[in-house]
């Protein structure tokens, strides 16, 4: 493993660009043409949607799992009529901000509705309220607003709150059913949208964006004809070599002791690697010709091996299967598709060799990520554990970088709690100025906020032990 030929430049650049969910390829007009004219009606669901909505059947009814929020800041004046506005024309725009789900001869569809004239917004004015009285009454406001179920039969499954605190600072606090978007669409195509539309209707302008050709139903209708051809062969061949043998759970925490039923319910821990930590990664990163996500990846297998023992370790990550092709590239959606990373430790390989086998499998992972893991574990024959998900219990992810936006605009996520969790551990990361911002949502049925929060310092140490060693 230590001898094995590093990434090229350009193709190290390409794989950070994949596991940061931002994966660019050229488009067709002859594809594009296709899978707008081949659209169904209704629409399917995608593959990796109907994962949600099924998983939503059933887990979204104990805890409200699916639902993720994002805070936008507006520093200076915030007009709510404007935003309103703005709101709805970035629904009217995107055709997934008004779909529904229902059932129709027995398989679920997307139901597009007409675009509405008015979007709902609350508006919530706490400017009388002293300081820090403002700062929880907003957090209590945004968290009562993530932690409300939708009905995926009614729409919209997005809910927006206008919070202003001071005349100079507002807050609007965003939750959407996780159906309806992913990594891109919170920390890009949203904001960026939104920003700029607001900016343009607030100096008495129309929209400069321009109409979309495509929309998520296309997309969709055209993901599920190419899987009926037969293009997932190969793939779901990768996954079940790589998947093959005795997949152990995880025995963590308490030696893998868990309630008989998977709860679903979710905390918050935030924490921050210093700036200094983060640079030093990535320039090892780039050394070992591999990405941050990489270096995260590893040393999270390194310390759940630590703790368990095990030499076997499966850590999920979410891959943006559906973002390849770049007719669909600026659309809001869901096109996540969770995928196993599978490390083997084994006769205690030395941080470089692990790294080096993460680069690998993170490789084969992104270059076989259109598989939902739901038809794996049928092809696999691996049977359901309702106490836990099927292939991994933790899962790692580095979010998509927050594209410029316009002055007086900024934006900041995972500091609204939903209440719900879809794993044991999700550790999702963000690259900023400041340092690597991390935010670990957890299940408090399985651990304590203490219990997390040394979990947290235990990962931070081993990233500044693997530094120090370069």
């Amino acid at each position: 493993m230590e001898n094995q030929p590093r990434l090229s430049e350009a193709k190290r650049k390409l794989l950070e660009l994949q596991t940061r969910q931002e994966l660019r390829t050229e488009p067709t007009a002859a594809a594009a043409s296709e899978a707008k004219h081949q659209r169904e009606n209704p629409a399917p669901l995608s593959l990796a949607q109907e994962q949600v909505w099924r998983l939503d059947q059933t887990a979204g009814k104990l805890a409200p799992l699916h639902n993720e929020s994002i805070t936008l800041h507006r520093r200076g004046t915030c007009d709510a009529e404007v935003l309103q506005k703005s709101l709805a024309e970035v629904v009217r725009r995107h055709e997934i901000w008004r779909t529904t789900f229902e059932v129709q001869s027995g398989r679920p569809v997307q139901i597009v509705h007409s675009a509405p004239e008015r979007f709902s917004l609350v508006v919530s004015d706490l400017r009388l309220l002293t300081h820090d009285d403002r700062e929880k009454a907003a957090l209590a406001l945004a968290n009562e607003d993530a932690r409300q179920p939708f009905d995926l039969k009614q729409a919209p499954l997005v809910r927006a709150r206008l919070v202003t605190l001071n005349d100079t600072e507002n807050r609007l606090y965003v939750t959407a059913h996780q159906s309806i978007v992913d990594g891109i669409t919170v920390f890009d195509i949203f904001p960026y949208e939104l920003t700029t539309i607001y900016e343009s209707f607030a100096a008495g302008e129309p929209s400069p964006l321009p109409e979309l050709e495509m929309q998520y139903a296309d997309f969709a209708s055209w993901q599920r004809r190419t899987a009926a051809g037969g293009a997932l062969d190969n793939q779901m061949a990768y996954w079940q070599r790589q998947l093959a043998g005795d997949l152990r759970p995880l025995a963590w925490p308490n030696g893998g002791k868990r309630p008989a039923r998977q709860t679903y319910r979710g905390a918050m821990h935030a924490f921050t690697l210093p700036h200094e930590l983060s640079e030093s990664l990535k320039d090892m990163a780039r050394e070992e010709g591999a990405t941050l996500f990489m270096i995260l990846l590893s040393v999270l297998a390194q310390l759940l091996h630590n703790y368990t023992g095990q030499e076997d370790i499966v850590i999920g990550t979410l891959s943006p299967s559906g973002r390849k092709r770049t007719e669909f590239q600026r659309l809001l959606g869901y096109f996540l598709n969770p995928v196993a990373l599978r490390a083997d430790l084994r006769g205690k390989p030395s941080f470089k060799a692990l790294l080096h086998q993460m680069r690998e499998v993170t490789l084969g992972a992104i270059s076989n990520d259109d598989v939902p893991l739901d038809l794996i574990a049928e092809r696999i024959h691996l049977l359901p554990d309702p106490s836990r998900h099927p292939f991994f219990t933790v899962a790692l992810s580095v979010a998509p970088d927050v594209p410029q936006l316009p002055s007086g605009w900024s934006m900041t996520y995972m500091d609204v709690e939903s209440g719900g969790a879809r794993w044991d551990l999700y550790l999702e990361m963000s690259d900023r100025a400041e340092g690597l911002l991390g935010r670990a949502q957890y299940n408090p049925d399985l651990f304590s906020e203490a219990e997390i929060a040394q979990t947290i310092d235990d990962f931070c140490r081993l990233l500044e032990n693997i530094s120090a060693r370069q």
